[in-house]
């Protein structure tokens, strides 16, 4: 019935404005399931952050902004589902329009701005399923015109630790003006350290929360050693990488819309984030797992995620192109490599494999 929904529904959703289209995929995601939820293939469960994920395939920030489709997205087969960016007081974000489809790239340009309903509208919604189970993450960011930018990730750590599975960090948005400095040096030091102290203390109600850092894939080698080095001193759960990027890769057929300032998403992100998750991974040294995202749109793209480094993938952008059909190739694909590689192990036996070799080639343009 989905598949039928969305061949009767895209050509509709490609003549609406981007963002108009993506509200109207929402409101349908709150109609009653037309699906029921296949049990996933037990060799595709990932145990990480202290958590059990039934399946490595997470929904990305950004498509459910406000926490309000949480479980239909857990019915139709994603392992964990990440709302947000949430901001401590609601703001409208960029003026629009702010989401600029690329089609003969498979990319999204968005300066979206953290449009977020605000904490409070968020945390109603999270609250009032928050016995229906399932892993469900809250990606959280500060307010554009917040004096501590710090205070508002300490603020919103205490306000879901009670409802939520994990914590994301979204320190690298690019469409937030001085947003990615909270990356560098001291700053970055004392923003874990403030947010990790407020972890703690919610643990006592809450228990412990895991705390994961998501990441700009601009970054140098030598921020990222930074970044890296401050997140194990610190003792954080994890890291996403990446974030979309301000780079645009000279590849790029549809010159004119990559104009637009904006972060960059999709297909034309995948080379660059998943170098960044390599030299991540490279520099972990097991310390913490790695979530990749960026550019995952196939099977084969997201086992090349895992063996650069992550045990856990999310997508989002494309689903633009792909449809939600994709979550279930995806998974399907991961399953016939396990089984391609025999014996009775799982994803995490290739987790890494390539990331060393990975760091050694050609910069990804």
């Amino acid at each position: 019935m989905i598949g039928l929904l969305e061949s009767l529904t895209r050509p509709l959703l490609r003549m609406l404005d981007p963002e108009d289209a993506h509200r109207l995929a929402i409101r349908a995601l709150k109609i009653p399931p037309f699906v029921k939820l296949v049990a996933d293939d037990p060799r595709l469960a990932v145990r990480a952050f202290g958590l059990n994920f039934p399946n490595p395939l997470g929904m990305a920030a950004g498509f459910d902004k406000h926490g309000e489709v949480p479980d239909a997205l857990l019915r139709l087969g994603f392992g964990f589902v990440e709302v947000g960016t949430v901001t401590p007081l609601a703001q409208s974000g960029n003026p629009r329009p702010r989401l600029f489809r690329l089609d003969r790239d498979q990319g999204v340009i968005n300066r979206l701005g953290f449009n977020s309903e605000g904490a409070d509208a968020v945390l109603r919604r999270l609250a009032a399923r928050a016995q229906r189970g399932g892993i469900v993450g809250v990606n959280i960011g500060a307010n554009k015109d917040s004096a501590d930018r710090i205070a508002d990730y300490v603020r919103l750590i205490e306000t879901f630790a009670p409802v939520v599975s994990y914590f994301s960090l979204n320190i690298s948005s690019p469409n937030t003006p001085g947003l990615r400095d909270l990356q560098q040096g001291r700053t970055f030091d004392d923003l874990l350290t403030r947010v990790m102290d407020a972890r703690a203390r919610m643990s006592r109600r809450a228990g412990i929360t895991p705390v994961l850092i998501k990441i700009a894939p601009d970054l140098t080698l030598a921020e990222l050693d930074d970044v890296v080095g401050a997140a194990r001193r610190h003792r954080a759960d994890g890291m996403i990488i990446g974030n979309t990027t301000v780079g645009r890769p000279p590849t790029l057929r549809d010159q004119v819309t990559a104009c637009e300032a904006g972060g960059l998403s999709g297909r034309p992100l995948f080379a660059l984030a998943t170098r960044m998750l390599a030299e991540s991974y490279v520099r972990v040294e097991n310390a913490f797992p790695l979530v990749g995202a960026g550019g995952i749109d196939s099977g084969t793209a997201a086992i090349a995620k895992i063996r650069a480094g992550a045990c856990l993938i999310q997508l989002y952008s494309a689903l633009v192109f792909h449809r939600l059909r994709l979550v279930a190739a995806i998974k399907s694909d991961l399953s016939n490599e396990l089984h391609r590689r025999g014996g009775k192990g799982g994803l995490d036996e290739i987790v890494g494999a390539d990331a060393a070799a990975m760091t050694a080639e050609k910069w990804p343009q």
